[in-house]
């Protein structure tokens, strides 16, 4: 029986490791919160005290975490999962991080004889606890066919984008492009609504125009209404999401890129206002009348 560590159960991290559980391996789960991990533990997940013990003695460690720092401390830090990794344990990192951290953490893992496979994904909660995923990866060839029976149950489609870092690359550029979308359409829905327009008559031309994303479709409706009960993403998180993607793009393009300035600008607004919030909820910061 294949045996796996998955560490951080947040929105996205309890449905993947429940798909691992389903698809009978033999699991063992990490996270800061231990509440999150009840449900799993009752499926027969092993609940583990340090990523470095749900590490032990496994065939792969998959990550699901916020951002660069906690990645690194999953792995690397005091008890992280590369203190006791045998050699040849692939490191999937599920994580969205920066561009610079998933080549540092590939050469370090790398280094202490681990297969890192950089490995974001794309999806909504519901995909994640249905094994149907989007798995964004940049590895060696002969990694990924190795690594292929332990992505097998997370996602239904792979894209491999070339060597470590390419995933990572292509995740940042998904995500600040959901990034800017969103915040373009806060602020066209909150024009909409102080030139008085109609609404439900404005809903039903963006979602049959020309910029009917799916990004669009999906946040559209929920501004209008302000109906944000089905929460999947917060504002935190797409502002990190953006400043990876501006650190890369400050690294390689030779014009300022000023969309991409304006979309962490406009994120970071929404982080210092509400956070933990859904990101859709931008559009009640803008639609106020002007006094």
């Amino acid at each position: 029986m294949p045996r796996v560590a998955f560490i951080g159960l947040g929105r996205m991290g309890r449905g993947m490791a429940g798909r691992y559980i389903e698809a009978g391996f033999d699991v063992a789960v990490w996270n800061r919160s231990k509440a999150k991990a009840e449900e799993l533990t009752a499926l027969g997940a092993r609940w583990a005290s340090s990523p470095a013990d749900a590490a032990t003695d496994v065939d792969a460690v998959v990550t699901m975490v916020a951002d660069d720092e906690a990645s690194r401390l999953v792995w690397l830090g005091p008890n992280g999962a590369a203190a006791m990794m045998k050699p040849g344990t692939l490191a999937i990192e599920c994580s969205t991080v920066s561009y610079d951290h998933a080549l540092l953490l590939s050469r370090d893992l790398n280094g202490r004889g681990a297969i890192y496979i950089d490995c974001p994904v794309t999806g909504l909660p519901d995909a994640a606890a249905s094994g149907k995923l989007t798995l964004l990866v940049g590895a060696d060839a002969v990694a990924l066919d190795r690594a292929r029976p332990f992505l097998a149950p997370i996602g239904s489609t792979i894209r491999h984008f070339g060597p470590v870092g390419s995933g990572t690359v292509y995740k940042l550029i998904n995500n600040l492009m959901g990034a800017i979308q969103i915040a373009g359409l806060a602020e066209g829905l909150a024009i909409a609504e102080q030139a008085g327009l109609d609404m439900k008559l404005v809903l039903e031309a963006v979602q049959s125009g020309v910029t009917a994303s799916p990004q669009v479709l999906r946040h559209a409706p929920r501004m209008i209404a302000r109906d944000f009960a089905d929460a999947t993403f917060t504002t935190a998180l797409r502002h990190k999401d953006a400043a990876y993607a501006l650190q890369l793009a400050e690294q390689l393009l030779r014009e300022p890129p000023l969309v991409t300035r304006a979309a962490v600008e406009a994120y970071a607004y929404a982080t210092a206002e509400m956070p933990d919030d859904d990101e859709g909820r931008m559009i009640e910061l803008i639609s106020q009348p002007k006094a």
